[in-house]
């Protein structure tokens, strides 16, 4: 098995840095779905883009690397313990080779352990079978697609729905009204795994297991493929679209997976997985620990260079009525702020500075250490590396902003900020403060951590590293950083209307469908 640890390590770079085939292959149904001259389109084509200069970078897609979890089926007889140790040694390397970001974090303290090691991470699951070699499979899922997770125990009265009882219909209503909730903030269109049964720990494990199906498989079991097919159908009629932004493609597949309860408990626990779906598997040599096989089709195996950077390029400017293009350059005035409107793109360059929920809170009872007065905060945590140059940026997308929501209206309105950057919304508390002081909210293309890292052409300076490189704050010069307005100064959310829009389609779908 001496071959073992090198063959996990080359597992971990290539479900960071490379989606497999089936996965690329939904993202260009989506973009053929989507009309490219509006946000959604623009959206699908950033993605393009971003996958194509993770594959050529060999860097991670998305910036949020998430909780690597591994399922390894071994032989009788095999040496776990031998395993899980070299299991944590590869992660460690890769951590440090920039491949993954620095996810572990102590639950009480919020110490960052720089290595990805610590109580809990990575999660392994060993299960022995009866073949002769070794089967590892690893899904890195991010932080804020997971905190979409949602699990329901019926009978239950389902929001939009009505009552959704013990059978295939409340389960239909279960899954619906999960897609619905996750709106943007999951980073769709995304792919949901769907548990029914078990208990409540064994169902989410259940749910998470469908993840690592293909995307193009069948469901054996006649029930659920019709469920399967029903919600996939009537998901993208919801017009939540990419990035919560509206449109076509909401949903790019559904896998659904049952197992026996208890008479007094029916969970339906859903896994939601964001667009950056990054699941891969090796079959091993029990001798030597060599790579025989990959499991899912590699990802060069459908290309979309024809639609990555000419694309996007040709989205931005397409002649659409609901975008148009403003350059501005940091710091801001409120006049120039104000005078932007929900749907805008905006272009911007000169110095901005990431902050993320240990910032944010700091920042609630102490001074910044930098002048914030019409400054930029984008909420990122990135991946970085130092050489002997300094600091570089490897992977800077977005992160989910409604965590900073109790924050972030008084942090804007003490210390003079003119524009936010994240992704998925945030809530009535920021968009009022918004129209007050004068500022906007920018909504960056979730996952898309390639693309925006190659918009920082210097690490300016860094301060409170002891928040961890997550959560630092890391001042970076600029140059052509694009995103959308989608809360302005004025009151206007799209977030807050699309979600509005989709809570009425939803309503559409409480009739039974199947009995």
């Amino acid at each position: 098995m001496q071959r073992f640890e090198e063959s996990v390590y080359q597992l971990i770079v290539e479900t960071s840095t490379n989606l497999p085939g089936d996965v690329r292959q939904a993202i260009k149904a989506a973009q053929e779905a989507e009309d490219r001259a509006t946000r959604a389109g623009l959206s699908l084509s950033t993605i393009a883009t971003n996958i194509e200069m993770a594959e050529c970078n060999v860097s991670p897609i998305c910036q949020d690397t998430g909780m690597p979890t591994f399922i390894v089926h071994t032989p009788v007889g095999a040496n776990q313990i031998i395993m899980k140790q070299q299991i944590r040694s590869a992660i460690a390397r890769a951590t440090k080779d920039g491949k993954l970001r620095t996810n572990s974090v102590d639950s009480l303290t919020g110490a960052n352990t720089g290595d990805n090691l610590g109580p809990g991470t990575p999660v392994i699951h060993f299960e022995q079978w009866e073949k002769d070699d070794i089967d590892v499979r690893l899904i890195l899922k991010g932080g804020g697609c997971e905190n979409k997770n949602i699990q329901y125990s019926l009978p239950a009265e389902i929001e939009g729905l009505g009552k959704a009882g013990r059978d295939l219909d409340g389960i239909r209503k279960c899954i619906m009204h999960a897609v619905y909730q996750a709106q943007g903030q999951g980073c769709s269109a995304g792919f949901i795994g769907v548990g029914i049964g078990g208990d409540r720990t064994t169902g989410y494990e259940l749910a998470k297991q469908q993840l690592f199906r293909r995307v193009d498989d069948t469901n054996p079991n006649e029930d659920l493929r019709k469920l399967e097919e029903y919600v996939m159908e009537n998901a993208n009629k919801l017009g939540i679209g990419t990035m919560g932004f509206g449109g076509q493609v909401t949903l790019l597949g559904c896998k659904v997976g049952v197992m026996n309860r208890l008479p007094a408990s029916f969970f339906v626990s859903v896994a939601y997985n964001c667009w950056a779906y990054r699941r891969q598997g090796v079959l091993l040599s029990a001798e030597s620990g060599e790579i025989k096989e990959w499991l899912y089709p590699e990802g060069q195996e459908v290309s979309m260079k024809s639609t990555t950077v000419e694309a996007a390029e040709e989205a931005v400017t397409a002649g659409s009525s609901e975008r148009r293009e403003v350059t501005l350059t940091m710091p801001l005035t409120e006049e120039q702020v104000r005078d932007l409107r929900v749907g805008d793109i905006v272009i911007l360059n000169g110095e901005m500075h990431t902050g993320r929920d240990a910032l944010h809170k700091h920042l609630m009872d102490h001074d910044s250490p930098v002048d914030l007065n019409g400054a930029v905060i984008y909420h990122c945590g990135p991946v970085m590396m130092k050489d002997e140059s300094g600091w570089q940026v490897k992977a800077a997308g977005p992160t989910t902003s409604i965590r900073e929501e109790p924050y972030q209206g008084d942090i804007i309105k003490k210390f003079g900020i003119r524009a936010v950057i994240g992704k998925g919304g945030m809530g009535a508390k920021t968009l009022a403060a918004l129209q007050e002081h004068g500022a906007v909210y920018l909504n960056a293309i979730g996952g898309a951590a390639q693309y925006y890292a190659e918009c920082f052409k210097n690490v300016n300076g860094v301060d409170f590293m002891e928040f961890g490189i997550p959560e630092a704050m890391w001042h970076l010069q600029t140059e052509g950083f694009a995103a959308i307005v989608t809360m302005d100064a004025h009151g206007n959310s799209l977030h807050a209307e699309v979600e509005q829009n989709s809570m009425a389609k939803l309503e559409q779908f409480k009739e039974p469908v199947f009995s």
